[in-house]
């Protein structure tokens, strides 16, 4: 392979719902794989056993193919570095971690929940309120630092359970290069040894996260900023292992923020706020619980994938509307923010509603159908269409459009009349009668329909505008919708006559 080859890869935990900061990892991954001809691959991270959930690998990909976003590799779409799910590479794990245990980088620990609860209870001050299993407590823990050679044997030949984690150096300085922030150093005093090979065999996110990449010859690793502290333990097993020309060039985004700005934007602000945070429904499987997502809300997928993208990303210019061949075009990790981004739904529902306008009325009529057949409204695809034409403008979410169509497929249940009563005569009643009497006799177009009602107004000395409203909200049943002689020419002369003689009764 090109040693020049783009490769990216998005590493998700079948564990649940997908949030909206995941799906923007996924589009950072996309754009920047797209923009230089690379390959996007995804890898399931399912190591946890403990927190696998079923269902949630298909989700996963049912959400990025709704997308568009679909990756080159992944367990669907099989590529040269095959199995993409880290619990069939069980195996490959184990090596890497014997690998650093002979080579002194890595430790055997025998330490039981108990037992490293203990040393935190009596370690835990108020300058150290979380002791960590570090340089300065391995050495009075049970480990094969401390047991010895011949004891360490014993323990793991009568079946004693174990970790194996990483010993992590003192008083040293770990620098990188991260694509956004710049340089970046930590200290390794700081660090605690984490567990790179859990007791069921089964890696932690350490240590395969660090295997794949190299295995899978990953050459740009995007994820969220929250993984920074994880960095130098990263750092020092592609060290360790030898790779470290191979480590990929790294880039930490920022953070999707709540409206306020104060702190990550989580489910639970979605669902005390109003607005979903994952990309499409999800359903636990334990609990029935449905929790809503931008597909069901009425989000159209391009629209979505625009409004993350803008979600601490900018193009340098003033457009903020774009396709996603557009966003491949344009986007660059260096425009990249290095602050959070706040969520604001009333910006993503006018994302929603710009692309709307864009959007071919045919295809529209498509995707609204099923919003109406959930009102039990039928609605013929070719009528629909020309209703959609009619009222788009006012949309700004599909469901949107049942609130402002319903009246093209049936009467207004209860219109407001109230409106227009204190100012109502019998003039006004004669003249609609009259009105409504002549339309059989006339062209169904807004020109000629509009014609004979200004002529008819002006015979009867009754001023158009007076006469505007109450055919509105006849038609309608309130202060909107599309003109009054588009909705006349599109539900005909039938429907328009029985829902004026209907508001006259009322109005008499």
């Amino acid at each position: 392979m090109n040693a020049n080859h783009v490769r990216v890869r998005f590493a998700p935990s079948p564990t649940g719902g997908l949030h909206l900061g995941g799906v923007r990892t996924v589009l950072f991954n996309y754009l920047f794989a797209r923009k230089y001809n690379g390959t996007f691959v995804l890898r399931i991270e399912d190591t946890d056993q403990g927190r696998f959930v079923p269902g949630a690998e298909e989700y996963i990909f049912d959400c990025l193919d709704w997308c568009g976003l679909s990756p080159d590799e992944s367990v669907r779409k099989e590529g040269p570095y095959a199995p993409y799910r880290q619990s069939e590479r069980k195996a490959i794990y184990r090596d890497y971690a014997e690998q650093l245990l002979e080579s002194g980088h890595a430790y055997y620990a025998f330490d039981t929940p108990a037992e490293l609860e203990q040393m935190r209870n009596d370690l835990r001050t108020p300058e150290n309120p979380a002791p960590q299993y570090d340089h300065r407590t391995r050495g009075m823990m049970r480990n094969s630092l401390t047991l010895g050679e011949e004891e360490t044997r014993r323990l793991i030949l009568e079946g004693t359970p174990y970790v194996i984690r990483i010993k992590v150096p003192e008083n040293e300085t770990i620098h990188f290069h991260d694509m956004i922030r710049g340089d970046i150093h930590h200290e390794t005093n700081v660090v605690d040894d984490k567990v790179l090979l859990k007791a069921d065999g089964m890696p932690t996110y350490h240590l395969a996260v660090v295997v794949d990449d190299y295995l899978m010859k990953i050459t740009h690793a995007f994820r969220g900023e929250e993984w920074l502290p994880s960095a130098p333990v990263h750092i020092l097993l592609w060290q360790y292992l030898g790779w470290k020309a191979h480590m990929p060039q790294w880039a930490h985004l920022p953070l999707i923020l709540k409206p306020d700005g104060n702190g990550k934007l989580s489910k639970r602000d979605g669902d005390r706020l109003g607005f979903p945070v994952f990309a499409m429904d999800w359903t636990d499987p334990k609990t029935g619980e449905v929790t809503t997502g931008f597909r069901e809300r009425g989000f159209l997928p391009e629209a979505f994938v625009n409004l993350l993208a803008m979600l601490g990303w900018n193009p340098g210019i003033e457009q903020e509307v774009f396709s996603l061949e557009e966003l491949c075009e344009l986007f660059s990790m260096e425009r990249v923010h290095k602050g959070g981004a706040k969520f604001d739904y009333e910006k993503a529902k006018w994302f929603n509603q710009q692309h709307i306008q864009r959007t071919d009325n045919a295809r529209l009529a498509t995707l609204v159908a099923p919003f109406f057949e959930k009102e039990n409204i039928t609605a013929e695809p070719e009528y629909l269409t020309r209703v959609i034409g009619l009222i788009k403008e006012r949309c700004h979410l599909l469901p949107d459009f049942v609130t402002q169509g319903r009246f093209f497929f049936e009467a207004p249940a209860q219109p407001d009349l109230e409106a227009v009563k204190g100012k109502w005569s019998p003039g006004k009643t004669e003249f609609f009668r009259t009105w409504a009497a002549s339309l059989d006799s006339i062209a169904p177009d807004h020109e000629a329909l509009e014609a004979s009602f200004t002529e008819l107004a002006t015979a009867k000395g009754i001023k158009k505008g007076d006469l505007m409203l109450p055919l509105r909200i006849m038609l309608v049943g309130g202060k909107f919708g599309p003109g009054v002689f588009d909705i006349v020419a599109m539900i005909g002369s039938a429907a328009t006559q029985q829902r004026i003689e209907a508001a006259l009764v009322q109005l008499a």
